[in-house]
């Protein structure tokens, strides 16, 4: 029994490591300068941003269609007895649903899943999912394993400013942090599937230390983890100053990862986080 794995573009997983793990990923779409741009195809985070600070107006971004599932999940099928499609929070897109939609015509060979995530946070859930299937594992098995990590898995990043997150209405609980003082960074969390506040603090420097204590603590109290660190544009030296302050912990590496051009519109230029899931 082989199960193919379908993603979408907010799990800001590269081409190359999708090719890897034959995971398929289906693209979002960003409104920007009137065009509708796929995520990761035609647009990128720097060109973003370089037209935003030109002037133009703040993008928007929207869900892949049903029949643009429908179709990879045909393909996917021919290759494949069972499709397993792990997506982005159902309260932040509409993708989940449209996958739900698509798969309704599949008789049971499509299974979707609302991670409750986003990101790496689900990107490092595809991954997880390729493993096991690539090891034999049947759907009941995979999707208890992604069950198990869905509980203990954790996404805490730092943003220079909420103003991306509010004018997109995807701030969530993080609501109470806007009109904060002078320099403060807020730090978030994905919980339950919306975005809240995980804390503020004074500085960039201050906002380093948060994800490191927190991430040093994750990783001791759970024996070990994997982790995968992120940024959009401007907060690429904030991964190295976090990296420094873990020097020592004993964790899985998963690498760096560029947050798309879909999530980085709603997170906005200099933003760094950390995914942490159990081993």
């Amino acid at each position: 029994m082989t199960i193919a794995i379908v993603t979408d573009s907010t799990s800001d997983l590269t081409p190359e490591l999708c090719a890897q793990h034959g995971i398929v990923s289906v693209p979002l779409y960003v409104l920007f300068d009137g065009r509708m741009h796929k995520d990761g195809i035609d647009i990128t985070p720097p060109e973003l941003f370089a037209g935003l600070k030109a002037g133009k107006k703040t993008p928007s971004t929207s869900q892949p269609s049903p029949a643009e599932f429908a179709a990879v999940y045909t393909k996917a099928l021919e290759s494949a007895d069972q499709v397993l499609s792990i997506h982005i929070s159902g309260q932040l897109s509409g993708t989940v649903g449209s996958a739900r939609l698509a798969a309704q015509d599949f008789e049971g060979k499509v299974t979707v899943l609302d991670t409750g995530s986003v990101s790496m946070g689900l990107g490092m859930r595809a991954l997880r999912a390729a493993e096991l299937s690539k090891a034999g594992k049947s759907m009941p098995e995979i999707l208890a394993e992604l069950e198990r990590i869905a509980r203990e898995a954790d996404i805490r990043f730092m943003v220079d400013t909420l103003d991306f997150l509010k004018i997109n209405g995807r701030i969530g609980g993080a609501q109470a942090l806007l009109g904060g003082l002078l320099n403060i960074k807020p730090i978030l969390v994905v919980r339950k599937g919306r975005v809240e506040t995980g804390g503020r603090v004074r500085g960039h420097k201050k906002a380093v230390q948060d994800l490191v204590d927190y991430t040093r603590k994750y990783v001791t109290s759970h024996g070990g983890a994997r982790l995968t660190f992120l940024s959009t544009v401007g907060g690429e030296d904030y991964v190295q100053e976090v990296r420094a302050g873990l020097d020592g912990l004993d964790f899985l590496d998963l690498g760096n990862h560029s947050i798309g051009a879909v999530v980085a519109t709603h997170a906005g230029p200099g933003t760094m986080g950390v995914t942490l899931e159990p081993l």
